[in-house]
């Protein structure tokens, strides 16, 4: 990948300002709600501005995304189905199809007993938005595991539209079986399957640009890139494209990745950026290292995290926001493809933070395993993080073409009146994405090819209009395909 195109353009310095003059505290978003052990946050992409909880022993609670809220729901339960027997099994994940608010469809990551496996099943909401309907699942995909952790345990759907599965190696320690370099199975593995056009007998499809595709050496083609211990966190950052992994480490090293299709990423061989196995020389010859790692020193069991895009907490625009398990550290990394990494440590906290999320406005909060759910508070500093720009600007979107989501970023010279709407050919207004007062700096808007009832659009080409007060209208065009 070549990571330096994609930066926005002017936007190098705002992705790479430092983070020295900022101070940063955790607040509990709701303070009336506790969890119990919540291991996943997720929004439905439907604009309700839901927030879904996913417990580990096989729950899925949902509530109005307040601070003051006071009760959750029961959007799913599955605790019949689930085996959370071991520390690291249960209901693991959960990713909403990007047409959702059109079909109604949701995804699961759970483990489950008679043979201990996981299964990557599909759900359907009821008529009851804030309720699923429990006998409706459809499972895509099992695959058996051996031991009962490193079971990875996200599901993400890409910019490209595809379901992407983080595999853990199966478990027990230092990865006995080596399934981490054996494209044979799907342990040890980053999957990409395609859930709307199942083919060849099985209950979803294979991309057809997967890398392992029409392989004559028995190499399963579900496998986008190899060679993790367990990813249990990964997320897309829509801006760039980029997809970031946190794969925890064995002994000694927890990493930081930017996976890449069809790339090897080193475990067993290597843990971080040292040899595993063989302990020293080994061939490092065709494997994709981490971007970042750290010690034992730091922490013991990384939680990947998301890139920062919200505008609640400037200066974190641009980082990617992750932490660790057992050490309670948070950390922003900036990474721009080309200079070396920055990282900086934001907190040191005590708590045992197991995954990130993001809303539907893209602000950033913690799942921690005292049942809370917590996100950032700014703390106001002598000097501003990041610089305030001079003029109003509107970026291109990117991706562009795009399917199914594209970003759409603009700056502020001052805090103002903003209105972004998305327009068809014939000049009619499709969606407005944004209506509001919004403070000086860079912004960001997604736009998931759906008008303001939720529905999908056709392909074709759209335009969007940034208008900020009276005096300044951009109009860019872009192109929506399927």
């Amino acid at each position: 990948m070549k990571r330096g195109i994609l930066l926005l353009a002017a936007g190098c310095v705002l992705l790479l300002a430092p983070l020295v003059y900022a101070q940063y505290e955790l607040e509990i978003a709701f303070p009336n709600l506790t969890f119990a052990r919540p291991v996943d946050l997720q929004h439905a992409g439907d604009g309700s501005n839901r927030i879904f909880i996913v417990e580990q022993a096989g729950v899925i609670r949902v509530f109005a995304n307040t601070s003051s809220v006071a009760t959750a729901d029961t959007f799913l339960n599955i605790q019949n189905r689930v085996n959370d027997s071991g520390n690291e099994e249960g209901l693991l994940g959960l990713a909403f199809h990007p047409n959702f608010a059109a079909n109604g469809y949701f995804y699961v990551n759970y483990t489950a007993s008679n043979p201990r496996r996981t299964a990557v099943a599909r759900y359907r909401v009821s008529a009851n938005p804030n309720r699923a309907d429990a006998n409706s699942e459809f499972v895509l995909l099992t695959v058996n595991q051996p031991y009962e952790n490193h079971n990875g345990g996200q599901l993400a759907f890409g910019p490209d539209g595809y379901l992407y599965i983080g595999m853990g190696d199966g478990g027990s320690g230092g990865d006995p079986q080596n399934n981490g370099q054996d494209r044979r199975g799907l342990l040890g593995d980053m999957l990409r399957i395609d859930v709307d056009n199942p083919a060849g007998g099985l209950n979803y499809g294979i991309p057809p640009d997967n890398p392992f595709v029409g392989n004559t050496s028995g190499y399963r083609e579900e496998i986008y890139a190899y060679g993790f211990r367990n990813p249990w966190r990964f997320s897309f950052d829509f801006v760039t494209g980029w997809l970031w992994v946190g794969d925890v480490g064995q002994g000694s090293r927890e990493e930081v990745d930017i996976v890449e299709k069809g790339l090897n990423y080193g475990w067993r061989i290597m843990e971080g950026k040292i040899c595993y196995s063989p302990s020293s020389g080994c061939n490092q010859t065709g494997l994709a290292l981490p971007i970042w790692d750290y010690g034992r020193s730091s922490g013991a069991s990384i939680t990947g995290g998301y890139v920062y895009r919200g505008s609640r907490v400037a200066p974190l625009a641009g980082a990617y926001v992750y932490g660790d398990y057992v050490s309670g550290r948070i950390w922003a990394l900036r990474y721009d493809g080309v200079n070396a990494p920055q990282n900086e440590q934001l907190l040191d906290t005590n708590f045992n933070i197991a995954a990130f999320g993001i809303d539907q406005n893209q602000e950033l909060y913690i799942c921690c395993f005292d049942g809370r759910i917590r996100r950032f508070k700014a703390i106001a500093s002598e000097v501003t993080a990041s610089p305030v720009p001079e003029t109003i600007a509107l970026a291109q979107n990117y991706p562009n073409p795009f399917n199914p989501a594209t970003t759409i970023s603009y700056k502020l010279s001052q805090p103002d009146m903003v209105s972004l709407e998305i327009y068809n050919l014939q000049g009619q207004l499709v969606n407005r994405l944004v209506h509001a007062m919004q403070a000086a700096g860079e912004h960001v808007a997604t736009w998931r090819g759906v008008n303001e009832a939720g529905m999908a659009q056709p392909s074709g080409v759209y335009f969007y209009r940034l208008q900020v007060g009276e005096s300044f209208v951009e109009t860019k065009r872009m192109a929506f395909v399927k």
